[in-house]
């Protein structure tokens, strides 16, 4: 598996290919950074739709060239995410981009029949990457799905194994997070996971490893794993994390920023092609790790 977004970047560079980006919404400072650091590392082109006055300046203010540029007029954020996906429909682009806009903008573009992005059967769900220890980690879902129950917390984790795959790990070991490590039949959270841990163990989730319920210091750490008598493949070893919620999720993963400061990178999972999806907060280097991700499935 990567063990750092570094390690991406070599590999994206590597291909020798070039992706191209339609940024929706573009007049935003840290989007727009994390664009022009991917192209002029040679890895993406950008088509920048929004207030194209406002992408100007932006673009003036990091010393680009207009010339060198796409720029698409589109005030309205709705529209520049269905005009960014309309882009990608018709091959002349092959992955769309939030800028400064709602999530909700940007996922009913997505989640559009004629123009959307949705794998038959799937569900979306974001996943965020992140650095931890000297290895990459994937922790889902964080800002899609608000209250997942067993059969959509099924699908979440294939979503994630999925991409810790792509990541470069064969088998994912997945701690599924509650509270407490006891099942608990108040803690909804604590038998769903006892759930999923039985399915995998019997086959019925494939291509990974999984046990739950697992609080989160015993899947990270397996000092103290061993403190509480917590013994197995996961204890301290898991490679995905799959969240009980969506406000636990998005409030780890916020803390993995704010908090703790590690690099981060949010990636929508269960589409027909990469697609970035950054909270508007995240800093221009992490909507940048967003980039490499989506620009490596791309080319890949």
């Amino acid at each position: 598996m990567f063990k750092s977004f570094q390690e991406i970047e070599h590999a994206v560079l590597d291909s020798a290919k070039r992706a191209r980006v339609a940024l929706a919404a573009a007049h935003d400072l840290d989007a727009l950074s994390s664009l022009v650091r991917a192209r002029e590392a040679g890895i993406a082109h950008g088509i920048l739709i929004g207030r194209t006055e406002q992408v100007r300046e932006i673009l003036k203010r990091l010393g680009q060239l207009e010339t060198d540029w796409e720029l698409i007029e589109e005030p309205d954020a709705a529209q520049a995410a269905a005009r960014a996906c309309r882009l990608v429909k018709a091959g002349e682009a092959d992955i769309p981009m939030k800028g400064i806009m709602q999530t909700a903008d940007f996922m009913r573009a997505i989640l559009d029949k004629s123009n959307g992005f949705v794998l038959e059967k799937q569900l979306l769900s974001q996943a965020t990457v992140f650095e931890f220890q000297g290895r990459l980690m994937v922790a889902s879902d964080c800002a899609v799905n608000i209250a997942p129950e067993y059969p959509d917390k099924v699908k979440i984790m294939k979503n994630a194994v999925d991409l810790a795959r792509r990541l470069g790990c064969v088998q994912p070991k997945v701690a599924v997070l509650a509270p407490v490590e006891m099942v608990n039949p108040a803690m909804i959270s604590t038998v769903e996971a006892a759930m999923l841990s039985k399915a995998s163990e019997r086959g019925q989730i494939k291509n990974c490893i999984v046990d739950g319920p697992l609080a989160l210091d015993n899947a990270l750490s397996k000092e103290a794993a061993r403190h509480k008598g917590i013994a197995g493949p996961i204890a301290g070893e898991a490679d995905v994390l799959i969240l009980p919620d969506l406000a636990s999720g998005n409030i780890f993963t916020k803390s993995l920023t704010y908090v703790a400061g590690l690099p981060t990178a949010g990636v929508l999972n269960g589409t027909t092609v990469p697609v970035i999806m950054t909270s508007r907060t995240d800093r221009a280097q992490d909507k940048y790790h967003a980039v490499l991700i989506a620009v490596m499935q791309a080319v890949s």
